[in-house]
């Protein structure tokens, strides 16, 4: 892994561009133990739902709120992930949810343009204090419908959602207009490589057409000061117990068990990214 929470140059670098780009997040061995023990999991797997993008496919996800003694609670509560979690949010963070993206080979569906608070404001956050890591578990390329960013875009405050399939998308007309200002950027990873990014900044991500999957496991840090004023599908402050990063590998061939208290959220239960009232 790279050791460490980043330093103040790379912090400043996100407050600027709205996301940071953190190369060998995850070293080799423990991006191989966390796509192997993905891939086999069957509670994992057995938990996934799909989400129509308007366009003619599906992203296929598993969602979680609270991490478990698995490889997946090790990798969302360990020392570097977190304390850059805290470096960039200004202070304490809890874990607000994670989730498995499946963006498989030829069928994995597109995200539309959107920022996740506009999603999150519905839950009763009232400010944008939330930044998510992306880890990529494959290659992630602009052929397999990798990340895409508008670099700068988190300073434009939230924008309003309406519906495109059933997800929730930013509102095409201002987006349009955004694009001939800022900067698109695709996000191009090695697995093991991982993006943070705030909870403003718009992104997307193409079908994958390709002969490649892309997974990747993105794990949601909320400021431990900006808890939810209401109660909803994703947790309010919960105390967040780090571990060393060493824990990943020691963690790294257990899976979820049909008891755990992952806490997952059903198609129905996902209210953020489909509706504009819950």
């Amino acid at each position: 892994m790279a050791k460490g929470i980043i330093d103040d140059r790379a912090a400043a670098q996100y407050a600027v561009d709205g996301y940071l780009v953190v190369p060998g997040l995850l070293d080799k061995q423990e991006i191989a133990l966390l796509g192997r023990a993905a891939r086999a999991d069957r509670v994992l797997d057995e938990h996934a739902f799909g989400r129509s993008d308007g366009e003619g496919g599906t992203v296929r996800l598993s969602l979680w709120n609270h991490p478990t003694d698995t490889i997946y609670g090790m990798i969302a509560r360990c020392e570097s992930i977190v304390g850059t979690a805290e470096k960039l949010l200004g202070g304490e963070v809890y874990h607000y949810h994670s989730k498995m993206i499946m963006k498989d080979a030829h069928i994995g569906g597109a995200w539309t343009w959107h920022q996740d608070y506009g999603y999150w404001y519905q839950n009763g956050v009232l400010a944008p204090l939330l930044t998510s890591v992306s880890i990529a578990v494959d290659r992630a390329t602009r052929e397999n419908g990798c990340l895409q960013v508008i670099r700068g875009s988190h300073e434009l405050g939230r924008i309003e959602h309406v519906l495109s399939g059933e997800q929730a998308g930013a509102d095409p007309a201002r987006v349009e207009q955004i694009l001939q200002r800022l900067t698109l950027v695709h996000v191009e990873l090695e697995p093991g490589d991982g993006i943070f990014f705030h909870a403003n900044l718009l992104h997307r991500s193409d079908q994958n057409r390709s002969d490649q999957p892309r997974w990747s496991m993105i794990c949601v840090y909320n400021a431990a000061r900006n808890d939810p004023y209401m109660e909803s599908h994703h947790p309010r402050y919960t105390p967040l117990v780090k571990v060393p990063d060493a824990k990943i590998r020691e963690y790294g061939n257990a899976r979820f068990a049909a008891e755990t208290a992952a806490q997952w959220l059903a198609p129905d239960q996902d209210h953020s990214a489909t509706s504009l009232s819950s």
